[in-house]
């Protein structure tokens, strides 16, 4: 190091407290003195000169002349000083990490000299980044960055002593994986692998352990009898060495809930755990540079209060899943994926119910999961190049963006929508983080337990065994979020909705990202040189939930800032009251009222159990007195009456009676959404661009109602009393019901969370619903006045008489001239009569049916069921046949 160069260091080190690594020169010292204090074995070797750059500072740059973007181990550095180390603290803080993914401690890279002969070597860089160096030249770094040829070649010695072959370990449980492994050069770490097939392949169970002589497993619900364990260690010379159990063992799968399903029914393509990377916690690493700089645009504000951080902390999400895991063991993990991929991909997901996830996978869906994400559909010329090593190590693909099948780089490489950020990390620009399908991952999700056998009908696969052919349209819909988008206009054209744009010139919003990220004028970190952007994605990730930011603290009281919560959700009430347009027309018998959907997707859209919408109609005569409501809502008990003209936009799945007899479960409409194969009814209004046959494509059709081509409104009429004089119509969203609250109270049969949940609610005050949109007009009711025309709807009837015994009628309505099927089948879900099958006029119609099946035989009395089916709508009703 020259003189005038450390003297330069000297005194803009007066200004280190202003930021980290900001300048070359101040880099060099006091931070650069500092490690060579801490490891004054590096002093003089390649770590401090090389040839072409004497006292560089590749240590922590990726520019050996300082400043700029820190590699692995220099972001680690500069985290700790962030988080109030010393310099001295922030080196000895991740010297058992291995910053650069080789294999290798930094600890070893730096002081271990005796058993290479290469050391000490870069921690930070590897062959996979070395390209990202700067003002070097690579052929004086490439023999530095793992270390080599060292003089112990002998591997560790590995012996597993349990489970060695005869077991039987009940899945679900912990188990001790006893073991000894030594080395002459001491053991660095230890990974851990599970055979399900005698030996012919492995998968890991944990990676980088701590070395000792025993290991606590966890059991995956994988029952079978031809299990092995391998335990592998890795010594400080870089060898590696293993051994098997010697025979096989057995795994005894978990109670069975009304489906036997198992891990393997949840097998989906993308990373799997244990192969992506050990993600970032954004507290200590995203948070210095993202955060607290400015809270109206910044990254790490917004996004700390977005459901999209409390994801893995919803009350919901656990009570939600432990009546799903009670249904279908190990089904939470599909769960777990989508709402903490930290979890999920670094193993913790094998506990289903969520027991073994931490506070950093609390963080839910976070900054480095998805600025790690990787398109699985890698154009060349537009893709990242790195992309192509990344893919070719995952296989199968996905098939489609869906059911958290991500694929997730394991190098510390940021992607993102910029090419010129100024980042303290490798980043590349990656157009995937400004399309939609990005959103897709999780945002579509199917039930793999399923197989579609007919658009709309759906019959469970082989149970213990992955989806036939990891197909989403092949399974059953649960959510089609991202899907509905795809066959909107905002997907195509684009679409002129200013109140969502943000500060997009054109006011066209396309991409979810144009909605629920939408655009600000800010910079995206706290460096004053970093470009100040008009197109700055808000990272606030904002949907319609207002009711979790509030409970959230009840679960979690340290963890969360009540204010970043209220901040979304204010942020939510401002996204709802954009997402309707409501029109009033006063007619001579009333009002009809027009809500439009002004969103990308159905109206509600998502996960569908207790979301819904609804219109409130209120009527009130001269002396102001309410003559008529229509929608009401009891705030004392959290009721939605249902009147006879209530309209409420929902979806309601449930379980066919073929299956339900299967499982012996009552048919119907259900919660119980992991054993749902059918769709009542949907009467969700679609967005714009709505055709049938594309909603239909997407399992997304309007069921037991009608939309026409075209439509992304729905009327409906209203009949008010001749006193009436003035409606006042409201739209109202509710993130959840009471009925559905009760509902994960009352089934929880595993833990408490039913109960909590349900506290919680109460204390809130019941969820009470949000105002979209309220309209007052003036009307004029007439007592007479012409007949309207009758708007037909398709429906099936109630069946008169019922029970019955030797005939029944059948009445249904036929909204238009189409092709119709009814037929009854009985309790198993066999058809056992045809009573129409072909093209009907429209109309209210009715037709017999005399107990009988298809060759004229007098069927037993018993439980019975009518479907009818037309166009996409499926209706059932149970009948009962009696003996007199």
């Amino acid at each position: 190091m020259t003189h005038a160069r450390g003297a330069t260091c000297f005194i803009l080190a007066l200004f280190a407290w202003m930021a980290v690594f900001p300048t070359p020169s101040e880099a060099r010292n006091p931070i650069r003195n500092a490690f060579f204090s801490t490891y004054p074995i590096a002093v003089n070797t390649q770590l401090d000169d090389l040839p072409s750059n004497g006292g560089h500072c590749g240590v922590c740059h990726f520019n050996f002349d300082g400043g700029g973007a820190r590699n692995p181990y220099g972001l680690g550095v500069q985290i700790g000083i962030n988080g109030g180390l010393s310099y001295v603290d922030a080196f000895l803080a991740i010297q058992n990490d291995d910053s650069d993914a080789d294999g290798f401690t930094n600890i070893v890279e730096i002081t271990d000299v005796v058993n290479f002969g290469n050391t000490p070597t870069f921690p930070g860089l590897s062959q996979s980044n070395m390209g990202s160096t700067s003002n070097i030249l690579l052929a004086e770094v490439e023999p530095y960055l793992t270390p080599s040829g060292g003089t112990d070649t002998t591997p560790p010695e590995v012996t597993i002593s349990a489970p060695d072959g005869g077991e039987n370990l009940s899945a679900g449980t912990f188990q001790t994986i006893n073991y000894t492994a030594t080395d002459a050069s001491g053991i660095s770490y230890i990974n851990v692998y599970l055979s399900e097939d005698g030996g012919a392949s492995y998968k890991h169970v944990a990676r980088n352990e701590a070395p000792g002589s025993s290991y606590s497993w966890f059991v995956p619900n994988r029952p079978g009898s031809m299990n092995r364990i391998r335990v592998e260690a890795h010594d400080n010379a870089g060898n590696s060495g293993f051994d098997d159990s010697d025979a096989d063992f057995t795994i005894t799968g978990v109670p069975a809930g009304f489906v036997p399903t198992t891990l393997r029914d949840m097998d989906l393509s993308g990373t799997q755990p244990h192969e992506g990377a050990i993600l970032d916690d954004p507290g200590a690493s995203c948070a210095s540079c993202h955060g607290n700089y400015d809270s109206a645009n910044e990254a790490w504000y917004n996004w700390r209060g977005s459901m999209m951080a409390q994801a893995a902390r919803d009350p919901f999400f656990f009570a939600c899943m432990a009546i799903a895991e009670q249904d279908a063991p190990s089904v939470g993990d599909l769960c777990i994926r989508c709402h903490t991929q930290s979890g999920w991909q670094e193993g913790r997901s094998v506990d289903t119910s969520g027991g073994l996830l931490n506070a950093k996978d609390r963080q839910g869906v976070q900054c480095d999961f998805c600025h790690r994400a990787v398109d699985q559909n890698y154009v060349e010329g537009v893709s990242p190049a790195q992309d192509v090593d990344v893919l070719a190590n995952i296989s199968p693909l996905p098939l489609q963006y869906g059911n958290g099948q991500f694929i997730n780089d394991p190098a510390p490489l940021r992607r993102g929508p910029y090419a010129d950020a100024l980042a303290a990390h490798e980043f590349v620009e990656s157009p995937f983080h400004r399309s939609a399908n990005i959103c897709g991952i999780c945002h579509d999700v199917s039930n793999p337990v399923f197989v579609q056998d007919s658009p709309g009908d759906y019959s469970p696969n082989t149970f213990d065994a992955e989806h036939p052919d990891m197909d989403v349209r092949n399974m059953m819909p649960v959510e089609r979020t991202y899907s509905e988008w795809s066959q909107s206009e905002y997907a195509t054209t684009g679409v002129y909705a200013p109140q969502f744009a943000g500060n997009k010139p054109d006011g066209i919003v396309s991409t979810c990202q144009d909605c629920h990220m939408h655009d600000v004028e800010a910079r995206g970190c706290n460096d004053g040189n970093a470009p100040l952007r008009s197109d700055l994605g808000l990272h606030d990730f904002t949907g319609g939930n207002t009711f979790v930011p509030d409970i959230i603290p009840t679960f979690f009281p340290g963890e969360v800032e009540v204010v970043q919560l209220q901040a979304a959700k204010s942020r939510a009430v401002s996204m709802l009251q954009k997402a309707v347009t409501l029109e009033v027309t006063p007619e001579t018998f009333g009002v009809t009222v027009r809500v439009t959907n002004e969103t990308g997707h159905k109206l509600p859209s998502g996960y569908p159990e207790g979301r819904r919408i609804w219109v409130n109609v209120s009527a009130y005569d001269e002396a102001e007195q309410k003559v008529f409501e229509s929608g009401a809502y009891d705030y004392e008990t959290g009721e939605l009456l249902h009147d006879e003209q209530v309209k409420v936009y929902e979806v309601h799945p449930g379980l066919s009676p073929a299956l339900a007899a299967a499982i012996g479960f009552s048919p119907g409409e259900s919660f119980h959404f992991v054993l749902s194969d059918t769709v009542y009814s949907d009467n969700r209004i679609p967005p714009r661009g709505f055709t049938n046959a594309g909603f239909e494509a997407i399992q997304s059709p309007p069921v037991a109602y009608s939309y026409t081509d075209g439509q992304y409104w729905d009327d409906t009429s209203y009949h008010l009393p001749e006193e009436a004089v003035l409606a006042v119509v409201t739209v109202y969203y509710q993130s959840t019901s009471k009925e559905y609250i009760e509902f994960l109270r009352d089934e929880n049969t595993t833990n408490s969370m039913g109960q909590d949940l349900h506290d919680a609610w109460v204390a809130q005050g019941m969820n009470p619903p949000e105002m979209m949109e309220q309209l007052s007009v003036p009307v004029n009711i007439e007592t007479a006045v012409e007949e309207f025309p009758q708007i037909l709807v398709n429906r099936l009837g109630s069946n008169q008489p019922n029970p019955f015994h030797q005939t029944t009628t059948i009445r249904y309505t036929l909204a238009k001239r189409e092709q119709a099927n009814i037929a009854v089948y009985d309790v198993n879900g066999r058809r056992i009569r045809t009573l129409v099958n072909g093209v009907q006029e429209p109309g209210d119609l009715s037709l017999p049916w005399d107990g009988r099946n298809d060759e004229g035989r007098d069927l037993a009395p018993g439980i019975y069921f009518v479907r009818y089916r037309v166009g996409s709508d499926l209706f059932w009703r149970k009948i009962t046949k009696s003996s007199k």
